[in-house]
């Protein structure tokens, strides 16, 4: 009698979405120190060797993550006006990003190329533009202008933790000579605040929006 063969029970416990999962639960938990292989195929259960079947490196691993995340970004129903479309994408990606900072970090620099990004954002959001009007060249531009506001909305502070982003802020501009920087050190109240509201993205957000909608403004303007 033959025996059917028994899939892998490591590749069972290594699907894309377990590895994104457990991975996405380290960096948020422990900090992005602390993913690695090592670390993640123990938390899964699994060997090292059967997480590099799935994904060949750290580039690899952070390109599942992102794009296992990128699947929650909103669908915007058809005939939606660019500016609401356009404004519900970013928020999606911006409340994305300042979920998870660890990911963000460790993202660095590089491109973020997957599918589900291309297929949820960018694809729609320069297709909407096209149709609104914009040539493919402000498209473009303008795509590249609300990303990287976002991008970098998000990057530089850890909007789960405001206390803490706003007490470090705090520590450093009061170690400065009030001589020196008397601007800096003689407006804290205004200052640290500022440092993890979200509406100084959404105003920022809405404000691009408008421009780029205005009638008769190119990109380039």
């Amino acid at each position: 009698m033959s025996l059917m063969p028994r899939q892998s029970t490591s590749l069972t416990r290594a699907t894309p979405e377990r590895i994104a999962e457990q991975a996405l639960l380290i960096v948020d938990r422990d900090g992005p120190a602390a993913l690695s292989f090592r670390t993640l195929a123990a938390a899964l259960g699994i060997s090292v060797a059967s997480l590099q079947r799935r994904c060949t490196d750290l580039a690899g691993l952070l390109d599942l993550v992102t794009d296992h995340l990128a699947a929650g970004l909103p669908d915007i129903e058809p005939g939606t006006d660019w500016a609401s479309a356009t404004e519900r994408r970013f928020t999606a990606l911006y409340e994305l990003l300042t979920a998870h900072p660890g990911l963000v970090a460790l993202r660095g620099g590089r491109p973020w190329l997957g599918r589900q990004l291309l297929g949820r954002l960018v694809e729609p959001q320069l297709a909407d533009s096209l149709a609104a009007g914009m040539t493919p060249e402000d498209a473009i531009v303008t795509y590249r202008r609300l990303y990287l506001l976002t991008l970098g909305s998000a990057s530089f502070v850890d909007h789960r933790d405001p206390k803490s982003a706003q007490a470090t802020t705090r520590r450093a501009l009061a170690a400065l000579d009030p001589e020196e920087f008397p601007t800096l050190t003689g407006h804290l109240p205004a200052i640290l605040p500022a440092v993890t509201d979200h509406e100084v993205y959404y105003g920022a957000l809405r404000r691009l929006i408008r421009a780029a909608a205005a009638p008769g403004r190119t990109a380039g303007e």
